[in-house]
């Protein structure tokens, strides 16, 4: 199958990449830089410079692709945000979204795919919710169940499937935000916030890609949430982080604190649970994640950490 790519250099984009090339498909990766070319080229794909919001270009770039996935974002690497720092996060949802729809459209492609989030739906008190949960209410969050909307919306028009899997809490030893509770971690900086530990639902971007590579070959109009087989509290997790690490517990700090350094939606993040399941995609396709909780991929994460010298220790 010929498969095009938007976020092909991404964290994500770069294991769909790389899983899709080693079943035999063939992948359009949409780039704008020489360093992202150079990404999609090593891992065996076939790098083409357009535009995300330039559906001419990324039509011509899609001209015989079966496929269309939306892997790409503009997830903020910063500690502390604001709604001007998710914008471009936003645009890529929506308008990206609307671009490549219409190339979907244009050239005549079977399906498409794209990222979305589990906690864009939910109450996110601790309540276990499913993919039929109503939205979560956050402005931030708005983006991410619109940019569903237009390609369903597309898809139904046109008569192609549209796929959107919800994933959730992403950690990789390559990942930026789990760097950076790393990194905090070894320093003996507070990462948790109160004394109630938010529940959390996460995956593993290996298995994140691998789902995204099980849609693709079995495509089919609908919404699935993409996370591992059990939910965690967020301490637990990060208690394992920190034995891995060889340092102390993570340390806790209040809400006040929290909101001065972390801002209102990175506190609201780390006091919100987002408990979910995975048992709608395990029953509408052949997947299971290849680490069943975090603890395992935890185990994988700290061994390519321990190999690289990650987190520099402190003289």
């Amino acid at each position: 199958m010929r498969v095009l790519l938007a976020g092909a250099s991404g964290v994500l984009g770069r294991r769909i990449l790389r899983q899709l090339v080693a079943r035999g498909h063939t992948v359009v990766g949409l780039v704008r830089s020489r360093t992202a070319e150079a990404t999609v080229r090593s891992l065996g794909g076939e790098p083409r410079t357009a535009d995300l919001f330039d559906s001419k270009a990324v039509a011509q770039a899609a001209d015989g692709c079966e496929m269309i996935i939306r892997a790409a974002t503009a997830i903020p690497t910063k500690v502390r945000t604001g709604p001007a720092d998710w914008a471009m996060n936003d645009r890529i949802r929506r308008e990206g979204t609307r671009s490549l729809v219409a190339a979907a459209t244009q050239v005549g492609a079977r399906a498409f795919l794209q990222e979305s989030v589990v906690w864009a739906v939910g109450t996110l008190d601790g309540r276990p919710f499913d993919e039929d949960a109503p939205p979560a209410g956050d402005p931030i969050l708005a983006s991410a169940l619109d940019g569903e909307r237009i390609a369903r919306e597309a898809g139904s028009a046109h008569g192609f499937d549209t796929l959107a899997l919800r994933c959730g809490g992403f950690y990789s030893a390559d990942g930026w935000h789990t760097r950076i509770l790393a990194e905090s971690i070894a320093r003996g900086r507070p990462v948790l916030i109160g004394q109630q530990s938010p529940v959390w639902s996460l995956i593993h971007t290996d298995d994140a890609a691998s789902a995204f590579v099980t849609a693709v070959e079995a495509p089919k109009t609908g919404v699935w949430h993409i996370v591992d087989d059990r939910p965690a509290p967020l301490a637990d997790f990060l208690g394992e982080m920190a034995r891995r690490l060889g340092a102390r517990p993570p340390r806790r700090m209040p809400r006040w604190l929290a909101r001065m350094f972390l801002g209102r939606y990175g506190t609201r993040i780390l006091t919100s649970s987002f408990s979910t399941s995975n048992a709608r995609f395990r029953r509408d396709f052949p997947w299971r994640p290849s680490f069943s909780t975090y603890v395992e991929g935890m185990e994988q994460v700290a061994t390519a950490w321990r190999s690289e010298g990650f987190p520099p220790r402190r003289s």
